[in-house]
């Protein structure tokens, strides 16, 4: 499994993450330091009057320099727009080093617009764990905003993240999506200290606790985890598990809180999205939990890899050495792996 961070040294690492420029109101993204960069909304709403998050994401464009275009920019066709990985960057420029002081603000804009209000500053403290910051991850534009379709993707240690005014037709999220953490080095203890994302796979273990002893047998999977690509998102594994239909109603209940705790991090309308797409596959009682008894740190039986998957939908916590989870959530039932990045 490869995880390797780059460490740069960052001076002034968290010099974006803690200005205190912009509030968020209902999950929209809303500039709220400096005329300026009103200024800077005000003109990209005329452009995308759609959303905040979409005006943001086109006046950025528009304020880029030709050589940041040709150098960060791309097509709405090219083959990085929907890749994914643990630990990539999608183009070699850094957010700290490529972009003045006004487009870097923009960008943590727009990042802080992907999340929950009660979740940007989580987030923003695991770019700090996990790679010295914001500055140090990188960002590209597919297509062109405030003119058709576009995807702003971020990406590098332990993030894939899109943002694209639903551009991606019958896609949550954007597309394929992965978010991970290692809170206090790469391998982590049996409880996870301070990683962010863990409460995900403690509610999940409260389910497995739940599960009567032949429920058990079902769930828990002895064999190799999955590995790591687009494999693990295919459809056909979801019949392996115990499924959600064959529960209690009070653990689906426990299921339908793992689910909410999943979705917790995103803003209200991408999360939203991603639960419509389950509910009209079958919902709930669709969806089919595995757990593993490999890789369990510290073989305390609170399982640090499990699973949770139905026909439009996976979303894999790989907990061992520390979090990594890869999500896919569409309209359609899944019938491909997403595409991975090519070295």
């Amino acid at each position: 499994m490869s995880d390797k961070s780059n460490n740069l040294p960052c001076p002034d690492c968290d010099g974006i993450s803690r200005r205190s420029f912009l509030k968020s109101v209902g999950g929209v993204a809303v500039v709220a330091a400096g005329a300026p960069l009103f200024a800077v909304a005000r003109d990209a709403a005329a452009a995308a009057p759609a959303t905040s998050q979409e005006g943001l994401v086109a006046h950025l464009y528009s304020i880029m320099t030709p050589e940041q275009k040709k150098a960060v920019c791309f097509g709405w066709e090219h083959p990085r727009r929907q890749m994914v990985a643990n630990n990539w960057h999608i183009v070699p420029q850094k957010i700290g080093e490529f972009y003045t002081p006004e487009q870097q603000e923009l960008i943590t804009a727009i990042f802080k617009s992907a999340h929950s209000e009660e979740w940007v500053e989580r987030r923003l403290k695991q770019l700090e764990d996990d790679d010295h910051g914001i500055k140090n991850y990188s960002i590209a534009m597919f297509g062109e905003p405030g003119a058709g379709k576009f995807e702003w993707v971020m990406a590098g240690r332990h993030l894939t993240l899109r943002v694209d005014g639903n551009s991606e037709p019958g896609m949550a999220f954007g597309g394929p999506h992965f978010y991970g953490h290692a809170a206090h080095g790469f391998n982590e203890k049996a409880d996870h200290p301070d990683n962010v994302y863990w409460y995900q796979a403690k509610r999940a273990n409260e389910v497995f606790k739940a599960l009567s002893g032949k429920q058990r047998e079902m769930a828990l999977i002895s064999g190799p985890v999955p590995a790591e690509s687009g494999t693990t998102l295919l459809p056909e594994a979801h019949r392996t598990g115990m499924p959600v239909e064959a529960m209690s109603r009070d653990q689906q209940e426990l299921v339908s809180h793992v689910l909410s705790d999943l979705m917790a991090p995103f803003n209200k309308k991408d999360a939203a999205e991603a639960q419509k797409y389950i509910d009209e596959n079958g919902g709930v009682k669709s969806l089919t939990m595995r757990f593993y008894s490999q890789d369990d740190i510290g073989n305390d039986g609170v399982w640090d890899v499990w699973m949770m998957q139905g026909p439009s939908m996976a979303w894999y916590f790989r907990g061992s050495p520390h979090v990594h989870t890869w999500v896919s959530i569409s309209e359609k039932p899944l019938t491909v792996a997403p595409p991975q990045p090519t070295a």
